[in-house]
């Protein structure tokens, strides 16, 4: 169901509580600024901590259409823009010859028209049939090369794509833009200066508890709280990765399969490798470590009910 765009702060609050979406007062004002400004987002951070997420939770709270151009090395416009479909245009040229019409300025009008135009993830986002301007997520944009960067340039300033053999596409309703990095290199000043930024890191205690509580309701009130609390405890160690939002998540929903409604020893060390992705912070973590925070965590969560 289609709603307008939040009228203030709090109203971006409630409408991304309506997705489940528990974000910072920060994260909802500039979520605010860009829809009201018409700018695209600009959001970096670990790996798992609802950057992505954004996006989808925008789309499905606004009602928009969401299209994503996931970024990967060697990226190029004909993935991610548009190309001709040549096998098409080959059975027409074809077609053409064996009918005897050869009229070559009208047949080269004719395959390079729209009808032959395969429309990639930034050119459908420059199109609104609806009149509902959709969400493009350009995801994980370090990803991609400086070339690539630079072409997204007259994009995101100016929403327009030019194709050579047609014309230059103007979008009538720009996109909403959320553009997320991971910052495994640094994506260039001329980018994030037609964007609004935001770091988003990882959440508190209580905004990690109440993501758990939006997101994964089935979990036990006790369970929950021994999860966020031990997943704010690893994030304190010397890990090569540490995990974000998205293994907290995964590990709810791991051990409410495992029906588990708290947290043991032997529990934590079968299933480390739902919130840790490398052997080494494993091996690191499992055994007596797991034990150590186990226990002071516990300690913590008695304490704190004892006040």
């Amino acid at each position: 169901m289609m709603r307008d765009l939040p009228a203030s702060i709090d109203d971006t609050v409630d409408l991304l509580n309506s997705a489940r979406y528990v974000a910072d007062r920060a994260l909802a004002t500039v979520v605010f600024l860009s829809l009201r400004m018409g700018r695209p987002l600009f959001l970096e951070g670990e790996a798992g901590v609802g950057k992505t997420e954004i996006a989808k939770v925008l789309a499905d709270a606004l009602g928009r259409r969401l299209i994503r151009l996931q970024c990967y090395e060697g990226l190029d416009v004909a993935s991610a823009v548009y190309e001709w479909n040549y096998p098409a245009q080959m059975v027409e040229i074809r077609l053409a010859e064996a009918s005897g019409d050869i009229d070559r300025e009208r047949m080269t009008s004719d395959i390079f028209s729209e009808r032959f135009l395969i429309k990639r993830p930034l050119l459908q986002a420059l199109e609104a049939p609806d009149g509902l301007a959709p969400v493009l997520l350009i995801d994980e944009l370090d990803r991609t090369d400086e070339a690539f960067e630079a072409f997204l340039l007259e994009v995101l300033s100016d929403f327009q794509v030019t194709v050579p053999e047609l014309e230059t596409i103007v979008a009538e309703h720009p996109p909403i833009v959320i553009i997320t990095s991971n910052r495994t290199r640094e994506v260039h000043d001329a980018l994030k200066r037609r964007c609004l930024y935001h770091w988003v890191g990882y959440p508190d205690t209580a905004r990690e508890l109440a993501i758990v509580e939006a997101r994964a309701p089935e979990a036990a009130g006790d369970l929950a709280q021994e999860v966020v609390a031990f997943v704010q405890a690893l994030r304190g160690e010397d890990l090569f990765k540490r995990p974000g939002v998205a293994e907290t998540l995964d590990w709810v929903s791991a051990l409410h399969e495992l029906d588990r409604v708290a947290l043991d020893p032997a529990t934590i060390n079968d299933t480390l490798g739902v919130l840790l992705k490398y052997q080494d912070d494993i091996a690191r973590m499992e055994g007596s470590e797991a034990q150590r925070l186990l226990s002071q965590i516990q300690a913590e969560i008695k304490a704190e009910a004892n006040r």
